[in-house]
């Protein structure tokens, strides 16, 4: 082997060993998933079936506030918005995608209750809405939830969520629960008269009304307050950073663009944007 041959061959060597090195160690700052040449990453889990929030067009591209929030508290992470993977999250399985590490972040019409923050930790909120009732435009009987206790309604909610519990412990006893994966599953329920009224947060079935206004209605006054947060996994050092990211997002105006383009359509009330915790 010539001399120029064999430095080749040393400096090869030497290319490949930094190269598993950056492979094998933690992302920047121990924080963001890194990648060789490409720069830090994130796995961010989204609905994708919410009109207005999360929702996914035929493209297969992804739109809707929360993927804006999204997107904004990445970039606000130094995670360029093609580094980005979005991953579904339905609602029964938010904290497991956290806990196995399958995502770094939640952004999905996520509640801050007490019992998940026993399993993971929260950043927010970002945005707070109330529950309400969805149901079929010519219904005139059901009117919010203390209809609900007058005969046996049926109701359907979907797995995983705060609504059905609180429903069937604070208003209707004795109401017929359904619960689905989705809330396609649910409109679907509702438009084939299999079910009387869909129960979830305002803002959701908003999206959901405005898709069918001949067809579906939201009824009543929200009777819940429930504060959208980004779900992180348990003593996550990155709480901090999102919650900073959070504050610019509602100081220079995002959020209110966010919200003008992706909630107006439906004529959802906007509320005031909400204080981020420390």
């Amino acid at each position: 082997m010539s001399r120029l041959e064999r430095a080749f061959a040393i400096a090869c060597a030497m290319v490949t060993a930094i190269a598993a090195m950056v492979a094998c160690a933690p992302g920047l700052d121990g924080l963001l998933g890194a990648t060789v040449g490409g720069g830090p990453s994130l796995r961010i889990g989204v609905k994708v079936d919410q009109p207005g929030l999360g929702l996914r067009a035929p493209d297969g591209s992804l739109h809707g506030f929360d993927i804006d929030v999204a997107r904004y508290v990445a970039a606000e992470l130094g995670v360029d918005s093609s580094r980005i993977t979005f991953v579904e999250a339905r609602p029964a399985v938010r904290e497991q995608l956290l806990e196995r590490a399958e995502v770094d972040l939640v952004v999905a019409t996520y509640s801050m209750t007490e019992e998940r923050r026993q399993r993971v930790d929260f950043a927010g909120p970002y945005f707070v809405t109330g529950q309400s009732l969805l149901v079929r435009r010519q219904n005139s009987d059901i009117v919010g939830p203390q209809s609900l206790d007058h005969r046996d309604w049926r109701l359907c909610a979907v797995r995983g969520t705060t609504g059905a519990t609180r429903i069937r412990d604070s208003y209707a006893e004795n109401v017929q629960l359904s619960e689905f994966a989705s809330y396609p599953e649910c409109l679907q329920a509702l438009r084939s008269n299999e079910v009387d009224a869909v129960t979830t947060d305002g803002v959701i079935l908003a999206g959901y009304a405005a898709q069918e206004p001949d067809q579906f209605k939201v009824v009543g006054k929200p009777f819940s307050q429930e504060k959208y947060g980004i779900g992180l996994r348990k003593d996550d050092p990155r709480r901090g950073k999102v919650n900073a990211a959070l504050r610019n997002m509602i100081s220079d105006g995002s959020w209110h663009r966010f919200v003008r383009d992706n909630l107006g359509v439906s004529g959802y009330k906007i509320p005031e944007p909400p204080t981020v915790e420390t």
